[in-house]
């Protein structure tokens, strides 16, 4: 037989006291002498009280909870997002409704956002991949609620509010370092086309080579998937194309994990005969052979940078203020190792 739930009418008959009295106990308020404070609760330890918390924030015409629509946790970078949304709620009370979707279904993400409004958040983290095709109509279906949004990388429009990791730096700083190195027909295997990351990565790695004097650039540039398969064949296909190809970005880790297989399939040395940057730091990528020289983002630090910007619209809210929509930038940094290394430099 269940044991019968405690509330708190159980307590206030227990402590002898009204139910009034409990409340302010439970949410400390001045007007409870210490007496009465003190029996009602050693009478709450004593039943094993708990609160209904949500109820409660209900009935104050919040919920205290942050809902996030995230992508399936197979890669680094957003499953880091989400470990880094995930703590920074904690850290602020807020309580955390997670969604994941693993594709872009527009009748799945419609359910997800109607169910979160069922459930009264007070905001929404967009952490899914801005795949283009489908932004547009995102932005029409967040535009006709009245709850906030924040998105985690994604292109800036006037009207959203975006924390997002500077993919364009990241992409020429890896680039900009294998020039530097003295390489000189440097590739790169992209993610995805249509992911906004990917295209912002490559338009980082265009404008390095662009400025390096490049031209005829089209046959260094190889679509991958994010998986270690496509960064295998990617490196075939490059040198397919153009055997002059000395060094690759590739955008991220988990490809260069199988770009460095191909390599060695290939009898290339590396740095010697291939120069190769990845990204997102992964944590194995120092224990790559040769280690991995990569452009870090902080997914985790991203998450958390968007759960601080929804929290000050959240408090902008209820002070009945108004913030203007901004971004937020997270800048990448280049971690010097021995993959793309010809000259001597800082090894982190």
């Amino acid at each position: 037989m269940a044991k019968e739930k405690i509330t708190i009418k159980d307590v206030a008959r227990a402590a002898g006291v009204s139910t009034q009295t409990v409340s302010r106990v439970l949410n400390n308020r001045s007007d409870v002498s210490i007496e009465t404070r003190e029996r009602v609760q050693e009478i709450i330890e004593t039943l094993g009280y708990s609160p209904n918390v949500i109820a409660r924030n209900l009935s104050r015409g919040r919920s205290s909870t942050i809902g996030v629509i995230g992508y399936g946790l197979d890669y680094y970078g957003t499953s880091s997002v989400i470990s880094g949304i995930e703590g920074k709620i904690n850290d602020l009370g807020f309580s955390l409704t997670l969604s994941l979707i693993d594709r872009f279904d527009p009748s799945r993400v419609q359910n997800i956002i109607s169910d979160l409004l069922s459930r009264r958040v007070e905001g929404i983290i967009w952490a899914v991949p801005a795949i283009m095709e489908y932004i547009d109509w995102l932005a029409e279906k967040f535009s006709a609620i009245q709850t906030p949004v924040v998105y985690i990388n994604k292109n800036h429009t006037d009207s959203d509010f975006v924390s997002s990791l500077d993919n364009r730096l990241g992409g020429k700083l890896a680039a900009e370092h294998l020039i530097e190195q003295g390489y000189r027909r440097i590739g790169i295997i992209t993610g995805p086309k249509g992911w906004w990351e990917a295209n912002e990565r490559l338009a980082g790695w265009r404008e390095a080579v662009s400025n390096a004097g490049y031209s005829d650039i089209d046959d260094l540039i190889v679509e991958g998937d994010w998986n270690p398969p496509s960064g295998n064949a990617g490196l075939q296909t490059l040198l397919d194309r153009d055997p002059e190809v000395d060094a690759v970005f590739i955008s991220n880790d988990q490809m260069a994990l199988g770009t460095v297989q191909a390599a060695r399939r290939l009898g290339l040395n590396i740095p010697q005969d291939l120069g190769i940057v990845g990204f997102d730091d992964i944590p194995e990528a120092a224990y790559f052979f040769p280690s991995l020289t990569t452009i870090r983002q902080e997914a985790r630090e991203l998450g958390a940078m968007a759960v601080d910007q929804m929290n000050a619209i959240i408090q902008a809210n209820q002070k009945r203020e108004t913030i203007d929509p901004y971004i937020s930038w997270l800048k990448p940094r280049l971690i010097v190792r021995h993959s793309a290394l010809r000259e001597l430099s800082v090894i982190e």
